[in-house]
């Protein structure tokens, strides 16, 4: 028996497409364990540590014996929190029970996904999108549906490229904002004119993930949940990884109709239970104590924001805009396609990425998994003089294509 007749893993494994941001990572380490010299500017990740006062409280936590399982939606205190959390940051008013905690935000989409969507189902994807949105979409059975915008409308969709979208299997529409991978963030009064597009499609929940929340250059963080034909059909993911800097934690949540926080807790409750004692413990004195760390983080994005972005534009041939939230430059780089280097020609930024890694030593992830193959995420969680090392060896690199 061949392990062609008798594949040894599932179709939807088969079918799955392994994660771009993962895939490069591993790729800049065994080039580094190589003894090359890499600036990885690939994985969503601050380079900040956890700030102390929230490690404190998970070491306090830990000897005060929160070792046990919690229960499947989350610890009530870490849930009462929440409740407050997105009434004073964000103008939503939700119930204790209707917060569900999990492993992490992507496991809020995946519970969302899975409690929602049937096979033929649509999901609307503003593009470029989250890496993760798509496959997690197509795991479901479910299909993407994706909008796009382009760096000249700054990697935002229109009210009237929604409407275009929605047919009669529309159930759902995914975005984030501050978006990961283009650093855009929606203003109130944009994400007013598409909830009025929304609001009279009943069939249509919306699911807006607000992860970068605190990763913003813009001033006031605008929530599409607070619109009042959409806002009981919303549903606001957040979580700890991005704005506290405890990506290793794995710690999520959502604010979420109850009857989706019920189907979406039961989920979880087959496939993992709840998330760790001692982490959210952690979370809750995150959501309720000094903010100073994470402002001091923005504002170090920021000056690094603006050190990457006036960088890139002295590269000949890259469309960069200016991102306005989180930590991702996303140039268009479609310049370069279909020149050479020793016999290489850049087809894609598939291409275009594995040669800056090869030849400049350098990590960044197509922009193909994410919706748009015409561009480059980098990431600007490193230290300045990495970033104008990186951005310098990109520049030569491209240079040598002719």
């Amino acid at each position: 028996m061949s392990s062609d007749t008798f594949p040894p893993v599932s179709r939807l494994v088969r079918n799955m497409n392994e994660s771009a941001t993962i895939k490069m990572a591993q790729m800049a380490r065994d080039l580094a364990a190589r003894g090359h010299h890499v600036i990885s500017l690939s994985l969503g990740e601050p380079d900040f540590d956890t700030p102390d006062h929230i490690k404190q409280a998970a070491k306090e936590a830990l000897d005060a014996g929160y070792t046990k399982y919690t229960p499947v939606p989350g610890l009530p205190e870490l849930r009462q929190a929440i409740v407050e959390k997105f009434r004073r940051d964000n103008g939503l008013e939700f119930d204790v029970n209707q917060i569900v905690v999990s492993n992490g935000a992507k496991q809020c989409i995946a519970n969302i996904c899975l409690a929602l969507l049937d096979e033929g189902d649509e999901v609307i994807l503003f593009t470029p999108y989250w890496v993760s949105y798509y496959e997690i979409v197509r795991m479901t059975g479910a299909v993407p549906v994706c909008v796009a915008a382009g760096v000249e409308q700054d990697f935002k969709v229109t009210p009237e490229q929604v409407a275009e979208a929605i047919t009669p299997r529309t159930r759902m529409v995914l975005f984030s904002s501050p978006c990961n991978p283009t650093g855009s963030v929606y203003s109130k009064e944009e994400l007013y004119a598409i909830a009025d597009v929304l609001a009279g499609h009943e069939q249509i929940i919306v699911v807006s993930d607000e992860i970068y929340e605190y990763i913003n250059f813009v001033g006031s963080h605008a929530s599409i949940g607070t619109h009042p034909g959409i806002k009981d059909r919303t549903v606001t993911v957040n979580g700890f990884a991005k704005g506290f800097a405890m990506t290793g934690w794995r710690l999520g949540y959502m604010g979420a109709p109850l009857w989706l926080a019920k189907a979406c807790a039961k989920i979880q409750g087959q496939f993992t239970s709840g998330a760790n004692a001692f982490g959210q413990k952690a979370g809750a004195v995150a959501l309720t104590s000094d903010m100073t760390p994470t402002w001091q983080m923005r504002d170090a994005f920021r000056k690094r924001r603006d050190l990457v972005v006036g960088l890139l534009r002295q590269i000949p041939g890259l469309k960069v805009n200016v991102p306005q939230g989180a930590f991702y430059a996303f140039p268009d780089v479609s310049d370069y396609f279909g020149k050479s280097f020793n016999g290489q020609t850049i087809r894609n930024a598939d291409d275009l990425a594995e040669y800056l890694l090869a030849e400049a030593h350098v990590a960044t992830v197509s922009g193909a998994a994410f919706g748009a193959p015409e561009c480059l995420r980098l990431s600007f969680a490193a230290s300045e003089a990495d970033l104008t090392e990186a951005c310098r060896r990109i520049k030569e690199a491209l240079g040598k294509l002719g």
